[in-house]
């Protein structure tokens, strides 16, 4: 099974698609990953995209889509895969089905995360970080047992900038901007499946198994 995961930076699409890969025992793919595995084993698509990426640049699309097919070629993808992340843009999604078209292969749902924008901006406002160990947490969902210290190393927990309501409504504009139209894309292609983002994880992950028919 081949599921590309659609939805806004905070809608929750990146812990669902850890509990598809999960469940499927299939792996679990994001760009991110992807760059980062490639510059540190030093391959030559790696070495292209930290070209780009030390001087400040955007990776190309022709050397991202290179990259995921690189990955999905890989044996632990015989079964399927999840990617998260990507595509972004319609002409990452049109090079990437134009890859996986000329290796006999197709995506076989895309499934989008929906929560309105001032849902997520509530989600993401509420959100803390420890810059010393990593530890995330939620000031409603997931408080910390004394407030402002992280539970697991008891450093001072902090609002990230990535977070602040002003950056996220900036990551929105984006968002619906450049991936909103692959909503429409996938919808022409008949495998655009969407289930609503503001359950709770649970209930959102049984929504998404039952558009899947599993």
């Amino acid at each position: 099974m081949k599921i590309i995961m659609l939805g806004a930076p905070g809608a929750g699409k990146g812990t669902q698609a850890k509990r598809l890969a999960e469940k499927f025992t299939i792996p679990h793919i994001s760009t991110g990953d992807i760059f980062r595995a490639n510059i540190k084993n030093g391959t030559e698509l790696g070495k292209k995209a930290k070209g780009y990426m030390d001087q400040g640049l955007l990776v190309p699309d022709e050397l991202v889509v290179d990259l995921v097919v690189d990955r999905i070629k890989q044996a632990d993808c015989e079964k399927g895969y999840i990617l998260d992340g990507f595509p972004r843009t319609i002409p990452q999604a049109e090079a990437l089905d134009n890859a996986l078209k000329a290796i006999n292969e197709k995506v076989d749902f895309a499934v989008n995360v929906e929560v309105p924008d001032s849902d997520i901006v509530s989600r993401m406002s509420g959100r803390r970080a420890c810059l010393n160990c990593g530890a995330t947490y939620h000031v409603v969902t997931i408080p910390t047992k004394v407030e402002g210290i992280c539970d697991t190393c008891g450093s001072e927990i902090v609002l990230r900038e990535d977070d602040k309501p002003e950056t996220v409504l900036k990551r929105l504009e984006v968002y619906h901007n450049q991936t909103q139209p692959l909503i429409d894309y996938y919808t022409k292609q008949g495998i655009l499946k969407e289930v609503d983002g503001r359950k709770n994880m649970t209930d959102t992950f049984e929504d998404i198994l039952n558009v899947l028919g599993k």
